[in-house]
């Protein structure tokens, strides 16, 4: 058995993005980190993996086809099984409106693509960490 580094302990996180470039840097970076990652291309997508994988974190694009991040996002709250599973909002915009229409559908934080490795590590670590 390999141990994983930074403490990851195997947590399963989702990204769910309609560009393959982000959704596959994503994978590099937490993968390296230790963390199962599992990987959705759209709202529905995601809906559809979330009850197979439990994800400890989800992070999700606001700007997709078919369902957008926003809807995504309140559709996983409005769920008793995982309302309390934190969602990071993903966008190329950084606005002041995204932020406020990402809090509003209940996501946790906000990250502007393109991230950087340490940006998305440290939200990961921020959001998954046991609450004292």
């Amino acid at each position: 058995m390999t141990t994983t580094s930074q403490g990851a302990n195997g947590l399963t996180v989702m990204v769910v993005d309609d560009s393959n470039t982000i959704r596959r840097s994503a994978e590099i970076f937490l993968t390296q980190a230790g963390y199962q990652v599992v990987l959705a291309e759209d709202g529905f997508d995601a809906l559809a993996k979330i009850n197979d994988h439990h994800p400890a974190l989800v992070f999700c694009d606001i700007l997709m086809p078919r369902l957008d991040g926003y809807q995504t996002c309140a559709l996983i709250k409005k769920s008793a099984r995982f309302h309390a599973t934190p969602v990071v909002m993903l966008s190329s915009k950084d606005g002041l409106f995204d932020r406020a229409r990402g809090a509003m559908v209940g996501s946790s934080a906000y990250l502007t693509k393109p991230f950087s490795k340490d940006t998305l590590l440290a939200a990961v670590r921020e959001h998954t960490a046991p609450k004292a």
